[in-house]
């Protein structure tokens, strides 16, 4: 069971929303595999965070966010409450390196799909980045 959406684009295109790489690797221009540095690592390290139930990690029984427990939750405001406390609870605890600025959530086209937008400041660089995870709370692969 998959809780995760992705989006595959052609590498020379800017990664908005969703991630379309594995986690720590990006494609180049040419089509070759590089490590992820910077804004990308954080934004991959979010994605993670967000797609890791706690307890899945044997070594970080902790790590993680609780967005599994809203799997088959009606598609309204509690829901999205819910959503935005996990996330934001999750990313504050394990992702030091990045400030909210935003943290939204709404259903999405897809009546079965929980729109999280999290706009966010990596704060090294002062650069802000925004990303939109979707959520599929009927636990069905897409």
């Amino acid at each position: 069971m998959s809780y995760r959406a992705w989006r595959f684009v052609h590498p020379d295109e800017a990664m908005e929303g969703l991630g379309d790489t594995r986690p720590g690797f990006q494609l180049t221009a040419a089509g070759r595999i590089q490590m992820v540095a910077g804004a990308g690592a954080v934004r991959q390290a979010i994605l993670l965070l967000l797609e890791t139930a706690p307890g899945e990690r044997v070594m970080r029984p902790d790590y993680g966010c609780h967005l599994q427990r809203l799997l088959f939750a009606p598609n309204d405001e509690t829901t999205a409450g819910l959503a935005i406390h996990y996330v934001r609870r999750a990313i504050q605890r394990w992702e030091p390196r990045v400030e909210i600025l935003r943290l939204d959530a709404q259903a999405g086209n897809d009546p079965g799909i929980l729109e999280i937008h999290l706009d966010y400041r990596v704060r090294a660089s002062q650069q802000v980045a925004s990303l939109v995870y979707a959520f599929d709370l009927t636990g069905e692969e897409s």
